[in-house]
């Protein structure tokens, strides 16, 4: 292990099998400062198993959720929904669900940090991960990402209802029919994909932020421009992941070299373009949250790789 002495800051590399728990007695080679290094303590015992009948599914958008569990509920799965990263952090740690189905953009904790929170941790280092990109513009992408950040696999939010169970079980390498599906209640069947297809919001972001309106509502409620406010910080995270997500490396590298905003010049502005089209003017009067949201995003990643 390494310790660092507390008097001239030098990193010293020390034997574990020389130490004890009650600690050992070290002399600092460039100050001669007497250091007394205790053996690390092993991980508690957290008593806990991941469930495997139970997956938490996180997203941002209430359509892509309810496409979701409709999918693992037919399988017989029991599943715990959240909205915010933070949600998902809450819940994962209370209920151990065996699978964490996750949108890369989720507000307050981005879902590829989430990812690699968790599996750092013993209790759920073994918990999967399928991560849901958000992406703006469909038809610039025609590759997988470029990392998957820690996760086990990805899925397009369009294709949840056909590809979710068969990733389960390529994961878990379960039988195709996944679990023993419970005997449901009488009630009038849901619509199946085929018959009903998932709307645009279920597949990116095309409904999922604000069309300007034929006419303006005098007087909003508070209520309805904190949610038109939401939606605009929904679309900016997209925007900004998105190019992440998909450029990783030259991310990393142009924030390195002070020039993230050169680099990405055409994708930040198609990435305004959008945003000026799908967001009503009173809303991007109240605040600039494209550019807040990027450079939210900057400052975070500038500090993980300091």
């Amino acid at each position: 292990m390494v310790v660092i002495c507390p008097k001239c800051r030098t990193k010293l590399k020390v034997d574990d099998a020389k130490l004890s728990p009650s600690g050992s007695r070290f002399k600092c080679p460039k100050c001669s400062a007497a250091l007394v290094v205790k053996k690390p303590a092993p991980p508690a015992e957290t008593g806990k198993t991941l469930d495997n009948t139970r997956v938490l599914v996180a997203h941002s958008n209430p359509e892509v959720l309810e496409s979701a569990r409709a999918v693992l509920n037919d399988k017989g799965y029991e599943v715990t929904t959240a909205t915010d990263g933070i949600d998902v952090m809450v819940k994962a740690l209370r209920e151990f669900p065996f699978l964490a189905v996750v949108e890369v953009s989720l507000p307050k904790i981005y879902g590829f940090e989430i990812c690699k929170k968790l599996k750092s941790r013993e209790e759920t280092k073994e918990m999967k991960f399928i991560l849901v990109p958000s992406i703006f513009d469909r038809s610039k992408y025609r590759r997988e990402p470029s990392s998957l950040y820690g996760a086990d696999d990805y899925i397009e939010a369009q294709d949840i209802p056909a590809l979710l169970i068969e990733k389960i079980n390529t994961l878990t390498a379960l039988p195709e029919k996944g679990l023993e599906k419970p005997q449901p209640e009488e009630k009038e069947p849901a619509p199946s994909p085929e018959s009903t297809p998932i709307k645009p919001a279920a597949a990116g972001i095309k409904e999922a932020v604000i069309e300007p309106s034929a006419a303006v509502e005098p007087g909003p409620s508070a209520e309805k421009t904190e949610e038109a406010v939401e939606k605009a910080k929904r679309l900016s995270r997209t925007i900004i992941n998105d190019i992440y997500l998909y450029n990783a490396a030259k991310v990393t590298e142009s924030i390195r070299n002070g020039n993230f905003y050169s680099v990405f010049e055409s994708e930040l502005k198609e990435g305004q373009k959008l945003y000026d089209n799908r967001i009503p003017q009173a809303i991007r009067n109240s605040g600039n949250y494209y550019s807040d949201t990027i450079r939210e995003f900057l400052e975070k990643k500038k500090k993980e790789l300091s």
